[in-house]
């Protein structure tokens, strides 16, 4: 009986690349320093024991702005996300269209296929969040209507690429999801995101959306969240709407992990796998397998075994200033997960 177990994506950056990044003066080889991290994540992973792996971000800017690169249509001072311990993220706006992305994830992917041969896991961002960027006053010439019919065109390219390029799996990443319902409660916005993000989903054949995935969380920034207060129950049934065949949750840093599952339970649809988060990135404890397995176990009282997978609850570092968490720590966690995975399998099949 096996449970697949899989990364979110973001590994801390190595000091000396944050260092170089965010440097007023830039003077180091940022190319070199940026080849080396990628190589060592890699082979990190490859120490974990992970079947399928990714480049941890090592290249991103950020999870979320990764297309907006080099964009010469963008200007600051965009919508602001706060997080429980005070620090803010403020996301880019849009001056004129068309809309275009400036990069596409399949080049992270590429890179990472030339450097090892495990599967590579390709996260890239959802169109809902990149919605946020056209601004409420509108651009004269480029209306909301043509805006998103460009953006899910370049979402579906950033996906259909990485899917033709062989990834294991693309993950869509959705943190603005639960968000969503602190912005508004009513749900309106959340369906409105659940809505676009299914026009990009619909666009794929039965067989690429079984690779497709979509990842939630609260928010993981410096140790922090921007949406742990919100009812996750009150936020799930809406997502399992999305027209995917995986899902990574949130899981382990939630306080009433019953209730959640339970939830689960209800909505999950019978060609749907859930992955759920069992080490918490924003804690500097390491977990131990055993703690990882008896959070599976306690799962699998509710989650047929075969729908049944295993994840972090976040990426470590989805912006690359982020230093909240060591690398040593991140793959530690991570080793846990898939040695507690294993022998949740063991104790599983042992009962069926």
């Amino acid at each position: 009986m096996k449970i697949a177990t899989e990364p979110i994506g973001s590994i801390p950056r190595p000091v000396e690349l944050v260092q170089a990044i965010t440097s007023s003066s830039q003077s180091q080889d940022l190319e070199a320093l940026y080849d080396k991290a990628v190589m060592d994540t890699l082979k990190e992973f490859e120490r974990t024991g992970s079947l399928i792996i990714t480049d941890g971000e090592q290249t991103k800017s950020s999870f979320a702005t990764y297309p907006l690169d080099g964009a010469v249509n963008i200007a600051p001072e965009g919508m602001r996300i706060d997080f429980a311990d005070g620090h803010f993220r403020q996301l880019p706006l849009l001056t004129k269209g068309p809309f275009r992305y400036s990069k596409y994830a399949v080049q992270y992917l590429k890179y990472a296929q030339e450097r090892t041969s495990l599967p590579i896991k390709q996260a890239v961002i959802s169109a809902s969040a990149l919605s946020l960027i056209y601004p409420p006053e509108g651009i004269e010439g480029y209306s909301q209507e043509a805006f998103i019919a460009d953006l899910v065109n370049e979402c579906e390219k950033d996906i259909r690429q990485c899917l033709e390029q062989g990834a294991a799996k693309v993950q869509m990443d959705f943190t603005e999801g639960r968000l969503s319902l602190k912005l508004d409660p009513s749900g309106g916005v959340l369906q409105q995101f659940i809505n676009l993000n299914n026009q990009v989903f619909n666009r794929f054949s039965d067989a690429y959306r079984e690779r497709l995935g979509v990842h939630v969380c609260p928010g993981g920034d410096h140790d922090s969240t921007h949406s742990a207060d919100v009812d996750y129950t009150a936020f799930l049934p809406a997502l399992f709407d999305l027209n995917v065949g995986n899902f990574y949750l949130q899981l382990a840093s939630e306080s009433d992990k019953k209730k959640v599952l339970k939830t689960v339970k209800e909505y999950l649809k019978p060609y749907q796998k859930v992955f759920i988060g069992v080490t918490d990135v924003n804690s500097p404890k390491v977990e131990t397998k055993e703690e990882v397995m008896e959070r599976i176990l306690e799962a699998a009282e509710f989650i047929p075994v075969g729908q049944l997978g295993t994840t972090d609850d976040c990426g470590f570092s989805p912006f690359c200033d982020d230093v909240s968490t060591t690398r040593e720590i991140a793959f530690a966690k991570i080793k846990a997960r898939v040695e507690g995975t294993k022998l949740a399998e063991e104790k599983l099949s042992q009962v069926h």
